[in-house]
């Protein structure tokens, strides 16, 4: 599994600045909210940095050293200080209310880019990955950069204009206090440095492993049926347990040094406390500073400290938000499909002869799959691809639908080679009926109407007739409003293939592609598909990959891959007559057949 993984675990950020900046590209579309939201953190920070004055105010004005309490003025003070405390309360949820806001707003957004993203990845991008790992991204990832987001905006602005606010306020009270409390300013510093520079690697491991995690637990759900039938639940626990066991580690050394931060902040904050309360006695005693002052100036440097703790939170918070959207821009920095040529064309009314002129391929350029393949199928007719598995039977539609491009000479349709026209129109003009079928949640007739979703009710139980589907769809439920599970999990496999072959039906393509496409229906349900698909082929171009050799002896053409290259092709009477590769196969099967037995073409025959 972990080879089909992107990049290993244990990556270290490529570019932390970098990332911020580009998320910041996201966050700044949200401008104007941004400016209010800080001109409410300036005015709340500004209602903060009262309040210790006032106190400071208050306690001076209950000082026997003043002659006296003064109820008057300390009437006045706790008003105000009243005021401001409230002030701060409403600020403070309004700031909290329209961040929440922004934050969902950014990552839906970005949500969106990413989605639009993977819809232009070319299929390549999706072989080559678990389908978990690039789930992960979409979510988990997201998820982080939001919590990031919401948590860190606000703190980053008020803590800076904080800091500055309390450090101004400080010098005002007391230069010589100011100075005996700055002293853990660069202890600070170097903890968050020396801490910081430890977790960002791991907070990129932990999502790393969180993707694999994420990977192998869609695996084995998707293969639930296929772990039970082997008897292989004990060994699922088993690979879920190691990866597991991998993220708890890297998650627990994350957390536990970034965990470092917070107690040893407040040791150093409580000794900045101490320097002040001895320097601030010594003051008072000499009658430099009232009591008042000495309290103010202690809250003042509370608030001075607590940001900075925050801050130092907030850059391991940072350090996981960024490794979370460095793996979502790893993904929008993937190459798409390439771009249709300027002047590319629409494929309309296409009569439907197809050529292969020297295809060579490799879905690695170092191991060819396909050798100089040369061969032309004539409008209307029908071509079988037959050989072992690997030959290049798959490839060689997945080159004719531009799932892939050749990296040696040309496909063409009627004339004109398929990089001239646009994938969109190019696609449309086929068919798939293939063997793993695949069907969405929804209803039925929305699963059949997702190639020709302007069809009608009565189109839909037309193409559902064809595919002989129409008896067993009338007997359910809810007919053709039946809600289907995740890929058709409440139909039988050949219940699924019906539908399949009935979303083709509708859609009506020029070229069709038939992948096996009655190998899980019954022989008696095969026969009226195998009528359906004839009457669909009549006048279309159609490409069938079969395994099982009985099924295609009406095609026109039958080749034989085997190595990446046709080594026979001809009508099956003719292949027959050569006594060849495919002769072998044919008679080896239908032997089988008689013992009650079926061989599978797709694997090599002992010739």
């Amino acid at each position: 599994m972990r080879g089909m993984m992107g990049r290993g675990p244990g990556g270290k950020p490529k570019n932390f600045g970098g990332t911020l900046r580009r998320l910041w590209g996201y966050i700044g579309g949200e401008r104007k909210l941004l400016s209010l939201v800080l001109l409410f953190i300036v005015i709340d920070a500004g209602v903060t940095l009262l309040g210790p004055y006032l106190i400071g105010r208050s306690i001076d004005a209950m000082s026997p050293l003043g002659g006296g309490v003064d109820f008057s003025l300390l009437q006045i003070l706790i008003i105000v200080l009243a005021a401001a405390y409230v002030t701060d309360a409403v600020l403070t949820f309004l700031q909290g209310w329209m961040v929440a806001g922004i934050s969902q707003r950014i990552v839906a957004s970005l949500r969106r880019t990413l989605f639009g993203k993977l819809q232009k990845l070319p299929v390549a991008y999706f072989d080559a990955r678990s389908h978990g790992e690039v789930m992960s991204r979409l979510t988990n990832d997201i998820d982080n950069v939001s919590s990031t987001i919401s948590q860190s905006t606000v703190q980053l602005m008020s803590g800076g204009i904080t800091i500055l606010g309390s450090l101004v306020m400080m010098i005002i009270l007391s230069p010589i206090l100011t100075l005996a409390s700055l002293i853990t300013v660069p202890i600070v510093f170097l903890l968050t440095r020396t801490i910081t520079r430890r977790t960002k690697v791991l907070f990129k491991e932990q999502q790393n492993q969180l993707g694999m995690l994420n990977g192998h637990i869609e695996e084995s759900i998707s293969g639930m049926e296929v772990v039970k039938a082997f008897n292989h639940e004990d060994k699922a626990i088993s690979d879920f347990e190691k990866v597991n066991q991998e993220l708890f580690e890297v998650g627990l050394k994350a957390q536990i040094r970034s965990g470092f931060m917070m107690p040893m902040m407040n040791v150093i904050n409580n000794i900045g406390f101490a320097a002040v309360a001895i320097v601030g006695g010594l003051l008072a005693v000499k009658s430099l500073i009232t009591i008042g002052v000495i309290a103010s100036f202690i809250s003042y440097s509370r608030q001075f400290g607590r940001p900075l703790n925050d801050l130092a939170n907030i850059y391991n918070l940072l350090q996981s938000g960024v490794a979370g959207a460095e793996r979502v821009f790893e993904v929008l920095d993937e190459k798409e499909e390439t771009a249709d040529a300027a002047d590319a064309k629409k494929l309309d009314q296409i009569a439907g002869e197809v050529e292969f002129n020297q295809v060579s391929f490799g879905y690695r350029p170092e191991i060819p799959i396909l050798k100089n393949i040369t061969f032309t199928a004539k409008p209307g007719s029908s071509t079988a691809l037959v050989g072992p598995t690997g030959a290049g039977k798959t490839t060689i539609v997945n080159l004719l639908t531009r799932f892939y491009d050749v990296t040696g000479g040309s496909v063409r349709i009627d004339g004109t080679d398929i990089r001239e026209y646009t994938r969109d129109s190019l696609r449309r003009s086929f068919g798939f009926v293939l063997q793993d079928t695949y069907l969405f949640s929804g209803t039925i007739k929305e699963n059949i109407k997702y190639g020709k979703p302007e069809a009608t009710d009565a189109e839909v139980r037309e193409a559902a007739a064809m595919a002989n589907a129409d008896v067993f769809i009338r007997r359910l439920p809810e007919g053709y409003d039946t809600v289907l599970s995740e890929n058709g999990g409440n139909l039988s496999q050949g219940q699924r293939q019906l539908l399949a072959i009935a979303r083709v039906l509708l859609a009506r393509p020029s070229i069709l592609i038939l992948d096996e496409a009655t190998s899980s229906i019954d022989t008696r349900t095969e026969l009226h598909i195998q009528d359906a698909l004839l009457h669909m082929m009549q006048g279309r171009t159609t490409f069938i990959i079969a395994h099982r050799l009985n099924t295609i002896r009406d095609a026109d053409t039958i080749m034989v891959i085997d190595h990446g290259e046709i080594i026979e092709q001809g009508s099956h009477e003719e292949l027959m007559r050569q006594q060849g590769f495919y002769a072998r196969m044919f008679d080896s099967q239908f032997k089988n057949l008689e013992h009650g037995a079926e061989v599978d073409a797709s694997k090599p025959q002992e010739i």
